[in-house]
């Protein structure tokens, strides 16, 4: 009955005694772990540029098609969780299909322009090797929400979870939801930091003009 679901009820649906579950959820941790301190580590001490032979675009790529496979893994790892795990009957509605299929539009849409947008060395972190934007982006979707790639992929698990059935797949959607806001935490006041560095850096080099 409609009237008695709730959250309990949904917990109910979840099998933890699962490993697929389990390993699902160390990959949506992993993931943003592994390129914040990949990242930060690139900054600080130029370790993949030196790789490449002290070039940041190739390191920058190469580091663009980690993320992006690892991303595919978990993705990969997420499904198979699901595949695992009991559906909820008033998770396989009409509703909550079309609810389910609309987050993914959504959360494609939104993943997908802001990938466009920003470019690929502007997503996958480019700024950590030095490789900055000319201007800040202000268009769709950065004129929707600061973080559309993060709020994009969220939405595509939840819309994957709901499109199955699958109460496990909102638990998992919500600990997606908890890891980025997490390194949105870390990201964004270091990303803020290398441009105004980078912004002092012109006006010094503005002042030293002026004084010549």
């Amino acid at each position: 009955m409609a009237s008695s679901f709730n959250v309990a009820d949904l917990a109910e649906y979840i099998d933890l005694d699962k490993q697929s579950l389990l390993i699902s959820v160390g990959s949506i941790i992993f993931n943003p772990l592994f390129w914040n301190i990949v990242a930060r580590q690139e900054y600080h001490n130029k370790i993949l540029t030196r790789l490449f032979g002290g070039k940041p675009y190739p390191a920058c790529y190469a580091l663009a098609v980690t993320i992006f496979s690892l991303g595919l893994v978990r993705d990969w790892l997420y499904k198979v969780a699901l595949s695992e795990q009991p559906s909820h009957p008033l998770l396989t509605t009409l509703y909550s299909q079309a609810a389910g299929y609309a987050l993914l539009a959504i959360g494609n849409i939104l993943v997908v322009s802001s990938t466009w947008r920003l470019g690929i060395t502007g997503t996958f972190l480019g700024d950590y090797f030095g490789i900055l934007m000319d201007e800040m982006v202000t268009g769709f979707p950065f004129n929707v929400t600061s973080a559309p790639m993060y709020w994009g992929s969220t939405m595509n698990f939840l819309g994957t979870a709901l499109v199955f059935g699958k109460p496990a797949g909102i638990a998992l959607t919500v600990g997606v939801l908890i890891v980025y806001i997490i390194a949105l935490r870390f990201e964004d006041p270091f990303t803020a930091g290398i441009y105004a560095k980078r912004e002092r850096e012109r006006e010094a080099a503005k002042s030293g003009k002026k004084q010549k």
